[in-house]
């Protein structure tokens, strides 16, 4: 028998009882740098919203498992419902007097509204007021109902966890006794009135130690004066704020960082690339962003992928600020995360391998 035909036989045997040889497999197991299978994608809200709006009038709350929700299918994943292998990006919608029932699970979750008035998400009894622009957690394993007292729709941007907890095989789901509301625990926005002063908590709050933010709604109005005080400050063409814990200063969940960038219209942003994915979504504004050497055009309402490791930079053409969910996190808990601003895409190598890397949440530019 030949050399040639006992390594043949040798990979049969092999391959028999279900073992691979790392030399044949080196190459795609460890690259030089990132190959993510993620694409950068861009949904139109034209499109979100006009499709939003006919689930609303074709599938009622039951019909659609509890939750009417378009989920952003990214087409590099190969007909997954995940935005990116970490992150799920949605549209939900909520019609005039209807409530969508109490459920948790251990995937966390947060939503971004973006219009609507007069719906409120209970967490764990606390019933939390949405306004557009506002940010509400319903963080792993807490109870959460959706509730419109309105005489019109509610559309939010719904961002998850659920790919990563897929992954690592930890899902679990539990629906409400009964398949009803949760009972509301005192006044509306409990959350808010203990620890949404800015820099202001009670005393020994601090030392709870939670994985996850107390404070479970952030409001639009104060994200909005604090980013007019970064860009008074700072000058632009972007400045971005992170969303934290107010006991610890990390991020909201402990999954996923939750960012708002504003951008002024002229100058574009350095081109940046940094390991982890993103989704965007414009909250107001328009301009346009390149992905990989990719020209995407946003506009208000638009939602848009940034894969891991991609080179990326952001112009507006009207005054913008674009929310960002990414996976930050988890890659800076297991040491894994890298950032590198450009002079030019064709010096990634050479600066990354001289170690130039920045640090701080949400730095965009």
């Amino acid at each position: 028998m030949s050399v040639d035909q006992e390594l043949e036989r040798f990979y049969e045997d092999v391959a028999r009882a279900d073992l691979q040889p790392l030399w044949r497999q080196q190459r795609n197991l460890m690259p030089r740098h990132p190959l993510p299978e993620t694409r950068a994608w861009l949904w139109q809200w034209k499109t979100l919203r006009a499709l939003a709006e006919r689930a609303g009038e074709l599938i009622s709350i039951e019909r659609g498992g509890d939750r009417r929700v378009l989920s952003l299918a990214n087409p590099g994943l190969g007909g997954q419902p995940f935005a990116t292998p970490t992150l799920w990006g949605a549209v939900q919608y909520l019609g005039p007097g209807e409530s969508a029932p109490g459920h948790r699970h251990t995937p966390g979750a947060i939503r971004f509204v973006l219009e609507g008035e007069g719906v409120y998400t209970t967490v764990d009894g606390d019933a939390c007021d949405m306004h557009p622009g506002d940010l509400i957690l319903t963080p792993n394993w807490t109870w959460h109902d959706h509730n419109n007292r309105a005489d019109a729709p509610m559309v939010w941007f719904d961002g998850l966890d659920l790919p990563l907890v897929v992954h690592l095989e930890a899902v679990f789901f539990q629906q409400y006794p009964d398949d009803v509301l949760q009972p509301v625990t005192g006044e509306h926005n409990r959350s808010a009135r203990l620890f949404g002063g800015r820099g202001l908590l009670p005393v020994g709050a601090r030392e709870q130690g939670r994985r996850h933010s107390p404070l479970l709604v952030y409001r639009r109005e104060d994200t909005d004066a604090a980013l007019d005080a970064l860009l008074a400050e700072q000058g632009g063409p972007m400045v971005g704020l992170e969303y934290v814990n107010p006991t610890s200063g990390g991020p909201a969940l402990p999954t996923m960082s939750c960012e708002l960038h504003r951008l002024v219209p002229g100058g574009r942003t350095t081109p940046v690339r940094r390991v982890g994915s993103s989704v965007v979504v414009v909250y107001q504004g328009a301009g346009s962003s390149v992905i990989n050497g990719q020209r995407f055009e946003w506009s208000a309402g638009d939602m848009f992928v940034i894969p891991s490791w991609a080179v990326v930079d952001h112009q507006a053409s009207e005054p913008t600020d674009l929310f960002a969910i990414t996976d930050r996190p988890v890659l800076e808990a297991f040491g894994l995360y890298r950032e590198v601003t450009l002079d030019g895409a064709q010096e990634v190598t050479g600066q990354f391998d001289r170690g130039v890397e920045l640090s701080g949440p949400g730095r965009w530019s």
